[in-house]
């Protein structure tokens, strides 16, 4: 008898544990996989895109989750690389070849969020690179020194992103240019014109064997090439300034390419195949890692307003065919992504010719680096996908003139503005927070100058956070009367102000209240809920389950905070030992919410530091579903 019940017990707990598991988004289900796969070490000996790609799957999972494990997978995987002097083992700089920067957007995001030094110089070396890499005459990157003359689509996606990311992180503007010339010639070369899809490699000498010899282009419409170029253009596109000349021709360029892809989607499937002009030719097969591909640019263009929604349906259709097609699950649990074609390329030894033959001739595999890699991207951002519809196209406007403090970077030796920034990825930024209203739609913007009825036109959301007092900026700036008036107008004609203040001797009381007068809502000059080290329960705050505000969060974690007086309509939201530490308020068409605290900042939200039961990241999805309830309720 007690043999049958433990034999019962763990039939149960497992049913219950497969249950547990499958409830999760696809992402989380394939980052299990990959984790458990490749353990602390992905599939390679040494320095290569395949850790790259499966490390930004990753990453996009963390952003959507505040999971550390994710974040210390990544830094595990890159440290058994890179040393304290910043050199990458295995790497060589002189075999020039992009493949070698893809995993260095790992770096860039570790050296964001650690400011470690040993990650700074890794990607200065890769970008060195870059600076030295061989060129064809035009300006594009040759994919390999050991290719002459040749560019392929693959280097679209290991390259340029990168680039981007580098450009925009340490201001080197005029990188931009360079950056739009290879997407830019790589479509005047590789595009067909009767499809409107890429060919996958161009010679510009045309002398290789597998080049025409009128065009050098290679012979086949292969998917996965168009995939690379097509996810490095819209995660280019991230970075690229709004003003830049030739960023409405990338936009230009993607909408042509999406157009392309969406004439070549398998209309019974909702996949693509390895040729993608060639559905149902002999050999040719649907293939798994360029249909992520598409479904990931598509989503991902389309919740950023680089594509129209209609391709929000194609994106659908493709990602339930990926499901559909391509995805198993074992009895216990785990999800495994097949029909992922291995590697190929062009040239070489043995000889690749770039035919149709040989494309089809490689066989699909199950859970190949490209495959889990882009799955889980696709499904991040279809994930995303589906919460857009409210906040689509809206501005979450942050402040940065009555919070400016600057400090010089021990690094790069530069003066930068920190402190609750969206670009900040380090403790004291707001990338997280940044993310999740991005997730629901809105765009992040910062306003550098005063808000005026001007400026705050455009804007659905508004945050002020932590206004400077002295001590922190000798330039300080005050809320004086005209931005109060102004302020005040915006929030009454529909706006939704955020108010994250601080405690008394970190920020300014005196104007701001001045301000918050106006909504019954008085920040008291005190502070309260001191923690002691990392005794984190010192800090801790309940939240009831019938909180009108927070609907998911129910522990969370916020110290050293002023609290509240509140007047008129202003109501408290949450309550701390019978302190009011967040209330809202309505305002003609608008609404106000308000916090002693700047709270939402990546320290307590990115999931690194706190333990497992604060639902900080939780709170702060709860905060963007509730503005934007104001928003569509205005």
């Amino acid at each position: 008898m007690h043999r049958k019940l433990l034999i019962l017990f763990a039939i149960l707990f497992s049913g219950l544990s497969l249950h547990a598991q499958t409830e999760k988004p696809w992402s989380q289900r394939m980052a299990a996989t990959a984790m458990s796969l490749w353990k602390d070490s992905l599939p390679s000996r040494a320095w290569s895109y395949d850790q790259g790609i499966v490390l930004q799957g990753l990453q996009s999972v963390w952003l959507q989750t505040a999971d550390s494990s994710y974040f210390n997978y990544i830094q595990r995987a890159m440290d058994r690389y890179v040393g304290t002097d910043g050199s990458i083992r295995t790497y060589k700089a002189e075999d020039y070849t992009l493949d070698n920067i893809l995993s260095g957007r790992s770096l860039m995001m570790l050296y964001q969020v650690l400011n470690s030094e040993k990650y700074f110089k890794a990607v200065t070396l890769l970008r060195k690179q870059l600076s030295q890499h061989p060129r064809v005459p035009e300006g594009g990157f040759w994919h390999k020194k050991r290719y002459t003359n040749q560019m392929w689509l693959d280097g679209l996606y290991m390259a340029s992103p990168f680039y981007a990311e580098y450009a925009a992180v340490f201001h080197e503007d005029t990188d931009f240019d360079d950056i739009a010339t290879q997407f830019i010639l790589m479509e005047k070369q590789a595009r067909d014109p009767k499809t409107g899809l890429l060919y996958h490699g161009w010679d510009e000498s045309k002398k290789e064997k597998w080049a025409d010899p009128k065009t050098g282009l290679s012979a086949t419409l292969w998917g996965r090439a168009d995939g690379w170029y097509a996810m490095g253009l819209v995660d280019v596109l991230d970075q690229f300034p709004a003003n830049h000349p030739q960023r409405q021709a990338l936009l230009a360029i993607l909408n042509r390419l999406a157009a392309a892809i969406t004439t070549y989607q398998d209309k019974n499937t909702g996949v693509w195949y390895q040729v993608l002009d060639k559905a149902g030719e002999k050999g040719n097969y649907l293939e798994s890692s360029a249909s992520c591909m598409f479904v990931y640019m598509l989503a991902k263009g389309v919740r950023e307003g680089y594509l129209p929604a209609k391709y929000q349906e194609v994106a659908q259709k493709g990602y339930d065919g990926i499901i559909k097609q391509f995805i198993e699950t074992d009895a216990s649990g785990q999800v495994s992504i097949k029909g992922v074609c291995g590697a190929v390329g062009l040239g070489g030894n043995p000889y690749r010719d770039g035919s149709y033959q040989y494309y089809t001739s490689e066989r699909p595999v199950v859970n190949e680096t490209k495959g889990v890699g882009t799955f889980m991207l696709a499904s991040t951002e279809m994930e995303r996908l589906v919460k857009i519809k409210a906040g689509k196209g809206k501005i979450a406007l942050l402040d940065s003139y009555f919070n400016d403090e600057h400090r010089q970077d021990n690094i790069t030796g530069k003066s930068i503005s920190f402190h609750y920034k969206w670009e900040e990825w380090d403790n004291n930024g707001f990338s997280l927070l940044g993310h999740i209203f991005n997730t629901n739609g809105l765009h992040t913007e910062t306003l550098y100058q005063a808000p005026d009825a001007q400026n705050l036109k455009k804007a659905a959301v508004y945050i002020i956070t932590d206004p400077d007092i002295p001590k922190e900026n000798s330039q300080a700036k005050y809320i004086e009367q005209p931005h109060i008036k102004a302020i005040s107008e915006w929030v009454k004609n529909g706006g939704v102000l955020l108010v994250l203040n601080n405690d008394t001797g970190n920020a300014e009381f005196k104007h701001l209240n001045q301000l918050m007068t106006k909504f019954g809502i008085r920040f008291k000059e005190n502070s309260v809920n001191h923690v002691v080290g990392r005794q984190f329960e010192q800090g801790a705050i309940d939240i009831a389950a019938d909180n009108t505000l927070f609907k998911t969060a129910r522990k969370i974690y916020m110290k050293e905070l002023s609290t509240l007086e509140l007047t008129a309509s202003a109501k408290a939201v949450l309550t701390n030992k019978n302190d009011v530490i967040v209330a809202t308020a309505k305002y003609g068409k608008g609404a106000v919410f308000a916090v002693g605290d700047p709270w939402f900042y990546n320290e307590y939200t990115d999931g690194r530091k706190l333990p497992a039961d604060y639902d900080n990241f939780k709170a702060a999805n709860d905060l963007v579903n509730w503005v934007i309830k104001q928003i569509t309720t205005n």
